[in-house]
């Protein structure tokens, strides 16, 4: 009979990790379906409620390690060691694994409140601590996965990409509670449920609200280009970068002649060193004051030994502007200098901002500019065609959180605008012959956000909670078996 038992829980545990897998490898990744991230956990959480220690674990473990098989192309094309590779898969799986035995121990002694709680504190609290350590800052959050569910995503003006992760866990660990407590307690049920639906109406019914508000009067014109053709890598120093940048300015030209006013470039077209300012300095200056359009353009800037990931701002008779890029890609950027300075340019509605690519991934720089007020950020970028969705929207949450519009012209991926809700106005992919454009109109102008003035006061809520549920079971621990 135990043989039977221990086969029947064997294939429960494994239907489990392959049905959270699945959800997994579907709602998140590179192209997420977001309504499946909501339902991820719940089959190991279930599954968890009467099975052995090991078991819970392992299901956990195995689901999250074979969910973000997702991933294993953009690794593949980072170059990612197996190394790496292992340790990133590891970690996962075992935080989850952790995080399912602190949501069992707790149920098993009756603490459901805080078997509820426990679970979205300690993967929230987890993500927070790795966006606070890694070199990728928040890529790794749940969140993302709900940039599609636009009531959803006004929480992040609140509570950052933090609140957003705790719901997302939150539901399903009231879904499993309440399967356990249907029949032996129909009350305890009732209040969890309820409270869990409650908060959950509450957000997106806030979140519909802000998306319902008018929309601010003052549009700007906006131009973007990108190129898979003929800028695939970084030009080379002299007439090759010369030649593209004539290449790209003649496109701006166009898109300037149709009245864009701000024309974002991608970044690190190529290389100019500052005793050679003839590459790109007047190519770009001579159109901004031929035609009065604000241009923003990526390159490399040499200042021997110093090396930058540059964009340039050109305006109408005024110096050149540079901000340097302040996050660095690993492997790829180790060599070059991160910057440290903000660069924004005051205009009558708003100032706009300047942030390259993968600064757009961290929340601190953006709560920086969104404390200057402004209302229209300009990000070059530059993408593995893979995560053009996955990595090059994060930038939206950003503006969400901080109060700003959105404008990002990536190669290697493509060129959007969105609005300070997260609604992508325009959108073309970067892949067209010789040059992709897109010309929009954009709303602008800064609101503040309560994320934006209390930054991650919902991480440290996490952290919080999670303290208290591990003390609860530590008081519970000689209480009740299991």
């Amino acid at each position: 009979m135990a043989s039977v038992l221990d086969v029947k829980r064997f294939g429960r545990g494994l239907l489990a990790a392959l049905a959270t897998a699945l959800l997994l490898f579907f709602g998140t990744g590179l192209h997420p379906l977001w309504p499946l991230t909501w339902f991820a956990p719940l089959p190991v959480l279930l599954f968890a409620l009467d099975a052995t220690g090991w078991g819970a674990a392992l299901a956990a473990f195995c689901g999250m390690v074979l969910g973000l098989l997702n991933l294993w192309g953009i690794f593949h094309v980072l170059g990612a060691p197996p190394a790496i590779l292992a340790r990133i898969y590891l970690i996962e799986g075992l935080v989850l694994a952790l995080a399912v035995l602190l949501f069992r121990a707790l149920q098993r002694r009756g603490a459901h409140w805080s078997a509820l709680l426990a679970f979205p504190a300690f993967l929230t609290s987890f993500e927070w601590l790795l966006n606070l350590t890694s070199p990728h800052g928040t890529g790794g959050s749940l969140a993302y996965s709900q940039l599609g569910f636009l009531p959803f995503l006004q929480l992040a003006s609140l509570t950052g990409p933090w609140g957003m992760t705790f719901l997302l866990l939150l539901f399903p660990a009231a879904l499993a509670l309440a399967w356990d407590l249907r029949r032996r307690a129909p009350a305890r049920m009732r209040s969890l449920l309820g409270v869990t639906g409650a908060l959950l109406v509450a957000v997106l019914v806030f979140g519909a609200v802000r998306l319902g508000l008018p929309a601010p009067q003052e549009r700007v014109k906006v131009g973007l280009i990108g190129s898979d053709g003929p800028n695939e890598d970084v030009a080379d120093e002299g007439e090759a970068t010369r030649k593209l940048f004539q290449a790209y300015a003649d496109e701006a030209g166009k898109l300037a002649s149709d009245g864009a006013q701000v024309i974002v470039i991608p970044e690190k077209l190529g290389v100019v060193v500052d005793a050679d300012a003839d590459t790109a300095d007047p190519v770009f200056q001579s159109l901004a004051d031929q035609t009065g359009a604000v241009i923003v353009a990526g390159m490399i800037s040499v200042a021997p030994p110093l090396k930058y990931n540059e964009a340039r701002v050109y305006r109408r008779g005024q110096p050149v502007l540079r901000y340097d890029k302040q996050h660095m890609l690993p492997p790829f950027e180790s060599k070059l200098t991160p910057g440290t300075g903000l660069v924004t340019l005051q205009q009558p509605s708003s100032p706009w901002g300047v942030e390259i690519c993968k600064d757009m991934d961290f929340t601190p720089l953006a709560r920086r500019y969104g404390a200057e007020g402004v209302g229209l950020m300009l990000v070059p970028g530059w993408d593995f065609f893979l995560d053009d969705v996955a990595h090059g929207h994060m930038a939206i949450m950003r503006g969400v959180e901080s109060g700003f519009a959105v404008v990002r012209a990536a190669k290697g991926g493509s060129l959007y605008v969105s609005d300070d809700r997260g609604r992508v106005l325009a959108e073309v992919k970067s892949d067209a012959a010789p040059f992709s454009t897109l010309l929009a109109e954009v709303p602008v102008e800064h609101h503040r956000t309560l994320f934006l003035l209390w930054g991650d006061w919902f991480a440290w809520v996490a952290v919080a909670l999670l303290g208290a549920c591990l003390a609860r079971l530590a008081w519970r621990w000689k209480a009740a078996p299991g």
